[in-house]
């Protein structure tokens, strides 16, 4: 728990360091046309049964800037963690060596990088659009057992499309956003006896704009 509790403090210092550094950028520009997102996320991975299980562990942060009525586009930063348990089995390590134990799983994922959205429509009120985010994506995979883990880290390139929905009640600045995404990286880990070439996942979020 400690080791995960430094990883999300980790993630969230590198969202707030992204978010200063696109403040700065955009300090000459209309402030009335930039947004922030904050969302609650949820992910389910679809490459791998490492740790498969859906998972509400994630948020999503974005930083964006309205050019015209219908493009943004800013800096996102998100992260993310699932589970799974698996029941006590043998594993053949190696032609001489095996391992008896259960294990808890536990991917950690942080992509980062650049975000662009159309706006389909320009109603103030509502507004459904289509985007995709591009970038890097580090991931930690971590196996416990017995009194012990082992991990491995990866980095990767990261692309995840979207589509979604944002919502201005009072047809002002701020507002409500839902998403549905699907994203691939081509990270690549390996732990105990379970590599994994590329991670693909599908997922929404729920969140607020200000």
């Amino acid at each position: 728990m400690k080791t995960m509790d430094k990883l999300l403090k980790k993630a969230l210092f590198l969202c707030v360091v992204l978010l200063g550094l696109s403040a700065r950028s955009f300090a000459q520009c209309d402030m009335s046309k930039m947004s922030l997102k904050v969302d609650w996320q949820m992910n389910a991975p679809l490459s791998t049964d490492f740790a498969d299980k859906l998972s509400g562990w994630g948020m999503n942060y974005e930083l964006t800037y309205s050019f015209t009525p219908r493009w943004e586009a800013g800096l996102f930063a998100s992260f993310h963690t699932n589970h799974k348990y698996i029941g006590r089995q043998t594993l053949a390590l190696s032609p001489t060596e095996s391992l008896t134990t259960d294990q808890q799983r536990s991917a950690f994922q942080v992509p980062f990088g650049l975000t662009a959205a159309f706006n389909l429509s320009t109603n103030r009120y509502c507004k459904p659009y289509i985007g995709v985010k591009v970038g890097a994506m580090f991931a930690r995979n971590t196996t416990y057992y017995a009194a012990t883990r082992l991990y491995d880290d990866g980095w990767g390139f990261y692309v995840s499309p979207e589509i979604g929905l944002k919502i201005y009640p009072t047809g002002k600045h701020w507002g409500f956003h839902i998403a549905g995404y699907y994203s691939y990286a081509t990270n690549q880990t390996q732990t105990l006896t379970v590599p994994i070439d590329g991670q693909s996942n599908v997922g929404f979020r729920l969140g607020v704009i200000f």
